[in-house]
């Protein structure tokens, strides 16, 4: 008689792989606190030119909070308070700030005002600079202005196949804070080939949290089937992690939040790795963790690749102010 009991099938267990580090960045988290001290210290409305960093969710928030979001300083009143963002200002900017007497609250990214100095310094030396990075994007626009007439933008190997200099044997590079690891490398690479005596920083432009998060990706890339970055469309370094993985040859999908997973990413997927790119808050992370969770990712792994420990004082316009008004509570 044939053996009627039926054979148990296999539990397919699907689970969540939280990367670490991921989320905001010691340079976003100053940015938003600038903000949110001056509202707190000066009141609405707290002018803020240009998104004071990259996510959508994040400029709601302060949004609502009383900062006035503006493209230019000309929409700016005569004499009030305005924040630069982390991502930098050219020089003209500055100086319209100064012809409209606006009381300046700089929160660009300390590692974004290095890049600067750095394109000041290559300037003075007479040498032809060449800026990695994508055009448009704000910081490439701030850091272009400090030596716009000696300062090339390149974006891939095949500009600087193309690229052609004053004087071969003075030509310096720098970067934008947030492109991808290996893309740099390249061109990096090609421009040594066709300028060997170019000179580049002391050290690497790219951020360290920029460079900490696709780390992550790379190293969770074998242990997943999709990775899902929470982040703005607009933010570069989010988008990065999605390229760096898709390189490796996994699905990714930049989200600005959960309703955007779309449910036919996750048909036959068992292992799905989550990230945020530097300007996306924790909240939002888990939030979708909750709401995968609820579509049967009942397992969780949290894989730290790098310990971070980073923070930025803050401007010193506000940290005065701030002491000031500590010193009259006490």
């Amino acid at each position: 008689m044939a053996n009627s009991a039926i054979a148990p099938q296999a539990v397919s267990t699907k689970k969540i792989i939280l990367l670490r580090p991921r989320g905001f960045c010691a340079g976003v988290v100053r940015a938003i606190d600038v903000v949110k001290i001056a509202l707190g210290l000066y009141g609405p409305p707290i002018y803020v030119r240009k998104e004071i960093v990259h996510n959508k969710h994040v400029v709601d928030e302060l949004r609502a909070a009383g900062a006035v979001f503006i493209e230019e300083l000309d929409e700016v009143p005569v004499g009030a308070r305005v924040i630069f963002s982390a991502h930098g200002v050219s020089p003209l900017v500055r100086k319209q700030a100064v012809d409209r007497d606006l009381q300046v609250i700089d929160a660009t990214c300390p590692l974004v005002t290095k890049v600067h100095l750095e394109a000041v310094k290559f300037a003075r030396k007479n040498f032809t600079i060449v800026l990695i990075g994508h055009k448009d994007h704000d910081e490439v626009i701030g850091t272009l202005g400090e030596a716009p007439e000696a300062t090339v933008l390149v974006s891939n190997v095949e500009d600087v196949n193309r690229l052609e200099v004053k004087d071969p044997e003075r030509v310096s590079f720098i970067t934008q804070t947030t492109l991808s690891l290996d893309e740099t490398q390249d061109i990096v690479t090609r421009l040594r080939e066709r300028f060997p005596k170019i000179q580049g920083p002391a050290a690497q432009d790219i951020c360290y949290a920029t460079e900490n998060r696709q780390l992550a990706v790379k190293a969770v890339v074998p242990m997943c089937e999709l990775l899902l970055v929470v982040g703005s469309q607009n933010s570069s370094n989010s988008r990065r992690l999605v390229e760096v993985c898709v390189k490796e040859g996994v699905a990714s999908h930049l989200i600005d939040d959960l309703s955007e997973v779309r449910p036919e990413w996750l048909e036959g997927v068992d292992k799905i790795a989550v990230t945020a790119g530097a300007s996306a808050p924790e909240n939002l992370v888990q939030e979708l963790i909750e709401s995968l969770r609820g579509r049967g990712y009942g397992e969780l792994e949290e894989v730290e690749i790098k310990e971070e420990d980073v923070r930025f004082n803050l401007p010193s316009e506000l940290n005065r102010t701030v002491q000031l008004h500590t010193i009259a509570r006490v």
